[in-house]
């Protein structure tokens, strides 16, 4: 029998109220390891009374003792590192070493919630008028929730979770039903450092369990990250019922390539952002725009390396490609390298049809690569979320840049260049949220921010860093004045500075 992945509420682990469940595959073995409850709207109900239990003593705690927590958090964290990324691979799939960068990824986030005191002060003004003083501070919101996508079950909920506790929320976690187990891991791992009861909680499940979050209306905030369509959807229908909506949606991030550029460092950087993670990454790169004749030189180099790429089962050290993650996905990925091909492009390496000894029901696919994509192609509109890499070839440095430009997403962009001119320009013109310049995937620093352009994010506030805080929190300002200072008489015109 296998096991049963479950909710997490109230410092307990339980099946809530859930008829239905899903199942858990080892895409590696193409195998169900376990099942996955799928919580209704009972269990969110339920999760949201052990917030509004515990809310009120978690928010007047000061910030220095719900820091301490987060501090052994963090220690825990670190300890079970590999665990959590063995988790990982084992229901993602994405290579052993690739999993341990992204819990490192979601540490830094941890580590940024630590400082939570100081991010918390507010501005004071003595003798904003006469007698009288002026501050702001900023107080929690009260309930959180994150919905969080297949690809990070680590990371993505680690640039929320922790923000949002440390400033004295309550968190509701509704993670993937892909790969759930991580989810309870780290709840137990809260647990271990002392996290009251009621102050964090995760619900499986899928949409009928979206829903539940975004219609409860104790739920003050949600957090998203996932494709386009999701996000706007939670955008618009959170925004509805009077939330704070922070929606990451996804992208279609381009490198443009320069003659100038390193051609060796390029096809690495090309190689690993496109292929690292099978593709399955909001910020792989996913189209190189090749300036001038640059295109005639790196192709053949990013050909040769995609078809020798190490594709294997994740836990493998050596591995450089594990498998996609579901075989739905792999048929949608398959279907779309076909459309590729039926609408003109270069099929120039075909990563259909790999197999890995030891592994026939793995979802497993090779790296791809198509040359002479145009604008009106799918492949070039469309996010594949797969290890495709499309290139498009232009004249000159203004048509990449006006190209990337007119795209719909805009998350992630990268330029390879010698010039610092060029990079400046690029930098400066590109509409686009994240810029790298010799650096292929631009994911900030937890203390600076995360989020796209255009339809890549809803709303106004980023992941992460300072705007996260500001998204988790709301601010109040305070005038005082004491009787000696307020003269006789009722004033009947507005107030102003005296």
């Amino acid at each position: 029998m296998s096991e049963t992945v479950l909710h997490y509420i109230n410092g307990k682990k339980t099946s809530g109220s859930s008829t239905r469940k899903a199942d858990v595959f080892n895409p590696a073995l193409g195998e169900k390891t376990a099942e996955v409850v799928m919580g209704v709207a009972a269990d969110v109900d339920a999760a949201v009374q052990a917030a509004k239990t515990a809310f009120p003593a978690w928010a007047n705690t000061p910030p220095v003792r719900r820091a301490r927590v987060m501090f052994k958090f963090l220690e825990l964290v670190k300890r079970d590192k590999e665990k959590l990324a063995a988790a990982i691979t084992s229901e993602h799939g994405k290579v052993f070493t690739d999993a341990c960068g992204e819990v490192e990824r979601g540490i830094e986030v941890l580590e940024f919630s630590c400082g939570m005191p100081a991010l918390l002060k507010g501005e004071y003004s003595e003798q904003a008028s006469t007698g009288i003083d002026n501050w702001t501070f900023r107080q929690p919101l009260g309930i959180a929730a994150g919905v969080t996508p297949f690809n990070f079950p680590v990371m993505v909920p680690m640039w929320m979770y922790p923000l949002a506790i440390a400033a004295g929320n309550c968190f509701i976690l509704k993670p993937s039903p892909t790969d759930p187990t991580a989810s309870l891991m780290m709840a137990d791992l809260l647990a271990e450092a002392e996290l009251p009861d009621g102050v964090f909680s995760v619900i499986q499940g899928d949409k009928e369990a979206v829903d539940a979050i975004l219609e409860n209306q104790s739920i003050s905030a949600v957090s998203f990250v996932g494709s386009t369509p999701i996000a706007h959807y939670i955008y618009e229908k959170g925004a509805a019922n009077g939330k704070r909506v922070q929606a990451l949606g996804g992208a279609k991030n381009h490198m443009m390539v320069m003659p100038d550029a390193d051609l060796d460092k390029t096809v690495d950087a090309l190689v690993g952002s496109a292929y690292g993670s099978a593709g399955e990454r909001c910020m792989a790169i996913s189209v190189a725009v090749l300036v001038g004749d640059v295109g005639d030189k790196i192709v053949p180099q990013l050909a040769e390396r995609a078809k020798t790429l190490k594709v294997k089962n994740g836990m493998e050290l050596d591995a450089e490609m594990g498998p996609i993650v579901t075989s739905v996905a792999h048929e949608r990925i398959t279907c779309m390298i076909e459309q590729g091909v039926k609408e003109g492009a270069d099929l120039v390496v075909d990563g259909r049809g790999v197999s890995v000894p030891g592994h026939n029901q793995g979802y497993f696919m090779g790296g791809s690569l198509f040359d002479h994509v145009t604008p009106e192609m799918s492949i070039y509109q469309e996010e594949i979320f797969g290890p495709v890499l499309s290139c498009v070839r232009v004249e000159n440095s203004a048509e990449g840049i006006e190209l990337i430009n007119n795209h719909r997403y805009g998350n992630g962009v990268s330029v390879f260049t010698s010039d610092g001119n060029t990079a400046r320009e690029f930098s400066r013109q590109i509409q686009v949220g994240m810029v790298g310049v010799n650096v292929p995937i631009p994911v900030p620093m937890a203390w600076h921010g995360f989020g796209g352009w255009k339809q890549s994010l809803f709303g106004d506030l980023h992941a992460f860093g300072n705007e996260a805080v500001q998204f988790y929190t709301k601010q109040k300002s305070v005038m005082q004045r004491w009787p000696d200072s307020i003269a006789k008489g009722a004033e009947f015109v507005m107030p102003t500075a005296k």
